[in-house]
């Protein structure tokens, strides 16, 4: 597995989103070290699930409810049926075919291929290859 494209991605998005939160929310910068900003992915840290497995490489309590998961799905399987719920969601296809389904109508797209899906609207994603389809998920929870 080619992780080098992936490191590259997360380590701008930590950036970004560290520069922009600590800005925005005046968070101290001694919260953020090197050690916890960087995440290198290990397999044997990911959480197997029904159709492959998924690692959290930004978990919603680090950086204000932002997170950044690595999704993988088995061929011609997804990790649920289409649904909705009150955040928002963006994905990005970095291997294998994807048919991502929004508010009745569905695409299918290969990888460098990203899918928004705005607050509300009822979506999904499967895997519509033969080979295994691995996506991010980039996704804000609300504090409560």
């Amino acid at each position: 597995m080619k992780l080098t494209p992936i490191i590259k991605i997360l380590f701008l998005f930590l950036i970004v989103n560290q520069s922009v939160l600590s800005q925005e929310l005046n968070v101290e910068k001694e919260k953020y070290t090197i050690e916890n900003c960087v995440n290198h992915f290990e397999l044997d840290k990911a959480i197997k699930t029904k159709v492959g497995y998924q690692y959290w490489f930004i978990d919603k309590n680090f950086i204000d409810g932002n997170t950044m998961k690595l999704s993988v799905v088995g061929p011609g399987l997804s990790t649920h049926p289409p649904h909705k719920h009150v955040e928002e969601e963006f994905f990005f296809i970095i291997e294998g075919t994807a048919t991502f389904y929004l508010d009745g109508k569905t695409v299918t797209a290969g990888a460098y291929t990203s899918f928004y899906c705005p607050s509300n609207v009822e979506h999904g994603i499967s895997n519509a290859g033969n080979t295994e389809l691995k996506y991010l998920v980039l996704k804000k929870y609300e504090k409560k």
